[in-house]
């Protein structure tokens, strides 16, 4: 993947010395609020590599997100290949983030997005890219709300990857933008 940038931001691969960070966005509490599990520190690494070797593959993924005036990670943005979800495809496109909470209401997210939202639409030729967040995760639906994506409430539905022990997590409302909608 070559590195995306904003004004801001530098979007890249994971590099070794992100473990750190990826891990506490894997495990911290606040930051996996609506997730149903939290991931060890070797979870969390295998998980980095996963997501590195898929974006050197795909030339996209869930790529860190390093502030370019000091060169410390912030978590991640990206666009994901989803499968398994009962309202899309297989290979639908899915636009995600996540950040360490110091990071939080900076507009990082947003930012990050938006890039990635070019990128899908100018760079790829997407027709379509997917959001989706547990019904009461607000935070990130103001994101999707701000960076342009339109809720689709019929589309709301129960995530089958969510465990029935979770049952306050399997409930997800379904955002989306069409590329005839994207302003870039």
């Amino acid at each position: 993947m070559n590195p995306l940038s904003t004004q801001r931001l530098i979007l890249r691969n994971w590099q070794d010395q992100d473990g750190d960070l990826f891990h506490l966005i894997n495990s911290d509490d606040k930051v996996i609020e609506f997730f149903p599990m939290r991931r060890s520190r070797a979870e969390a690494d295998a998980m980095m590599d996963r997501i590195a070797a898929g974006i050197a593959k795909n030339g996209f993924g869930l790529a860190a997100i390093e502030i370019a005036e000091s060169g410390e990670v912030a978590g991640f943005s990206g666009l994901h290949i989803t499968d398994g979800l009962p309202v899309a495809e297989d290979g639908a496109i899915e636009i995600a983030w996540r950040l360490a909470p110091q990071f939080w209401g900076k507009g990082y997210a947003s930012e990050a997005a938006r890039r990635w939202l070019d990128y899908g639409f100018a760079e790829l030729g997407l027709e379509r890219i997917i959001s989706f967040a547990v019904y009461n995760n607000h935070r990130s639906t103001a994101v999707m709300r701000r960076i342009g994506m339109r809720a689709r409430p019929d589309l709301t539905f129960d995530h089958p990857k969510v465990p029935d022990t979770h049952p306050q997590l399997k409930r997800h409302v379904f955002f989306e933008m069409l590329a005839d909608d994207w302003q870039g």
